[in-house]
């Protein structure tokens, strides 16, 4: 299998999809996963070892739901070829096991032989896998978070031995947020330039690109990079009417100055209302991104 073959078939996995739902689970096993090879652990993982990490992961990074199931990827992921399991008589991966049920058996999972093979003769292949599924799944502001927590380094930009295919962006889908939120952090109103050049204010997708959401002033809104990075992880939502409305599960130094203090306040509106942020987008966002509920 060549290094293109392989990179589609990890592009190609089959996630459960219903109407933009996110759902994360196989992404986030695959990378914790290819931590754990490059750093020399290319054996089977027990899912004691994988659940709790797995869950802090769908919690972090995933949507909020009342539960969290590690255990689902666990198996499912055998269905695409990319996953076998140290006992696989005791799974019929087309069915649903309790997380009881894999800790009961010791069950344990890892790349099949050929893929940890290819990955480990060649390291920037593993860059590039990784790189792929965050840029699919995940907003850009998200990607170093993710694999601090999973533990991979991609310091190292891989050369590009193999094509990436992506939904492409709008080059023009910056200026014009910036252009209809005048120039300032529709949050906080940061603004400010060194010289001609505007810093650390950026266009933020209300329905992610990786989702779906489309390059359009509907789906945006100008954010500082803090604001853009508490946006993308869920600490805070925008309405349709334009309020901000703070998750009740943000606490800390800084949540005053940064969060609470605009919670329930209007954010600044773009100078026109063909532009306001559509309700598809804003409820998307609180239903696959915004963490807990509102204060």
């Amino acid at each position: 299998m060549t290094n293109a073959d392989l990179l589609s078939q990890f592009q190609n996995i089959n996630t459960w999809k219903s109407k933009g739902t996110r759902a994360p689970h196989k992404p986030l096993l695959i990378l914790l996963a290819l931590g754990e090879i490059q750093r020399g652990n290319p054996g089977f993982i027990p899912f004691t070892t994988i659940e709790p990490k797995l869950k802090d992961l769908l919690i972090d990074f995933g949507p909020y739901r009342q539960s969290y199931y590690p255990n689902f990827p666990f198996t499912k992921l055998a269905n695409d070829g990319l996953w076998q399991l140290n006992e696989p008589s005791l799974i019929d991966t087309r069915q649903d096991y309790s997380s009881k049920y894999l800790r009961d058996n010791h069950l344990a999972g890892k790349f099949p032989e050929y893929v940890v093979i290819q990955l480990q003769k060649d390291p920037e292949l593993l860059k590039t896998i990784a790189e792929t599924i965050l840029e699919q799944n995940f907003p850009e502001t998200l990607h170093q978070d993710i694999l601090n927590a999973v533990g991979l380094d991609l310091a190292i930009t891989p050369v590009g031995r193999v094509a990436k295919p992506v939904r492409k962006r709008d080059p023009l889908f910056r200026d014009s947020i910036l252009k209809a939120y005048e120039y300032q952090c529709a949050v906080c109103g940061f603004s400010v330039r060194l010289r001609h050049q505007l810093l650390a204010l950026e266009a933020a997708h209300i329905m992610w690109h990786q989702a779906g959401g489309p390059d359009v002033e509907v789906n945006g809104l100008a954010l500082c990079a803090t604001h853009h990075k508490l946006f993308d992880l869920g600490a805070f939502t925008v309405t349709e009417e334009l309020k901000m409305r703070v998750s009740d599960e943000v606490n800390g130094i800084g949540a005053n100055e940064w969060l609470l203090r605009y919670d329930g306040k209007s954010i600044k509106a773009p100078q026109k209302k063909i532009y306001y942020p559509n309700s598809e987008f804003t409820t998307w966002h609180v239903n696959e991104v915004f963490k807990g509920g509102y204060r």
